[in-house]
């Protein structure tokens, strides 16, 4: 299989060209992920034509539980695997080339944030430290990497020593990132509570089975007022996509312009919107080697401009199909 472009024409492309890639794309997958295929011949047996990207059919993302979505025969570098909890089927990635996936979350970064070498990155991301297969920890690590402060690093527990860390940061004047997990950020802000001037506190979700699910605004005025900042910023990915969107306040996420985020509607899942509230409905390009068309569970609202914010999940179990398949 050759791919119809180089793939890091994606990273750079204008707005204009983005339906190409698209539909490109699409022809691509269907051609050769044997598991895309057949959904779309399934809901869409008269093979219409898809001139506009959000028309394209898109993969419920629970088949991400059941098959291995790869495009093309390939070795698979690595695989990504999600949280959850002890007996529930977690979903899989398999990730055909890490270059890809490191591209897009850096340029993904840096389009936001500026270079990330003149960050100082604090990883405060217990639970995902204690299973393998993260890809919010490979990430993590990269930027750990690449950040050329010498106290950038990994936090498990040890919130004594994030804390000695932070307070000799902020007294430098360092900017400094601190990426967390959400009850964790909960954790060590209500056992130590510092002022931080310099430093970005980024959450990026996790409360599931650590105590009550707190909505976006008391998860946000909770942490602003432990930690005396305006406003909280947040991180949404996921194990199955290769790029992220972020908020930098109120909740309101900005996407890479080779993301695109849509909303569709419960009832209809081909009555879909480039703005309004619904299913949320997302085109990664990023995601050449797996599947780029990918249906949520999560409920969110589009705005005019392209930001988005998540308003929850569902509450009925997974979007079903993989039986109507054959693989």
């Amino acid at each position: 299989m050759v791919l119809p472009f180089d793939i890091n024409n994606i990273f750079s492309a204008s707005e204009s060209s983005l339906d190409q890639y698209c539909n490109a794309v699409f022809q691509l997958q269907y051609e050769y992920n044997k598991v895309y295929r057949q959904w779309v011949d399934l809901i869409n047996p008269t093979n219409a034509a898809f001139k506009i990207p959000q028309n394209i059919p898109a993969l419920p993302i629970s088949f991400f539980k059941n098959h291995s979505i790869v495009t093309g025969e390939h070795m698979v570098q690595k695989v990504f695997e999600s949280s959850g909890t002890t007996g529930v089927i977690t979903s899989q990635h398999h990730i055909v080339d890490l270059s890809i996936y490191e591209k897009s979350f850096i340029k993904g970064f840096e389009l936001q944030y500026g270079a990330i070498k003149d960050w100082c990155i604090l990883a405060l991301l217990p639970a995902y430290l204690e299973r393998d297969h993260s890809s919010l920890v490979y990430m993590a690590n990269k930027m750990i990497q690449m950040s050329e402060s010498k106290q950038s690093g990994f936090y498990l527990y040890n919130y004594n020593d994030l804390a000695k860390t932070l307070m000799s940061l902020e007294s430098a004047g360092q900017k400094t990132l601190l990426l967390g997990v959400t009850f964790a950020l909960l954790d060590f802000s209500e056992q130590f509570p510092i002022q931080l001037n310099h430093t970005v506190v980024m959450e990026t979700g996790g409360m599931k089975g650590r105590g009550r699910e707190l909505t976006r605004l008391e998860l946000h005025k909770t942490l602003s007022q432990r930690f005396g900042v305006k406003n909280i910023h947040a991180e949404y990915g996921m194990t199955e996509l290769l790029s992220q969107a972020y908020s930098k306040g109120n909740g309101r996420y900005q996407s890479p312009p080779w993301m695109k985020v849509y909303v569709r509607k419960e009832d209809d899942p081909f009555e879909i919107f480039t703005e309004g509230t619904g299913l949320i409905q997302i085109i990664d390009l990023a995601n050449i080697y797996s599947c780029s068309f990918i249906a949520t569970q999560d409920i969110g609202r589009v705005y005019a401009d392209g930001s988005f914010e998540v308003l929850g999940r569902m509450d009925h179990s997974d979007i079903r199909g993989c039986s109507l398949l054959v693989v």
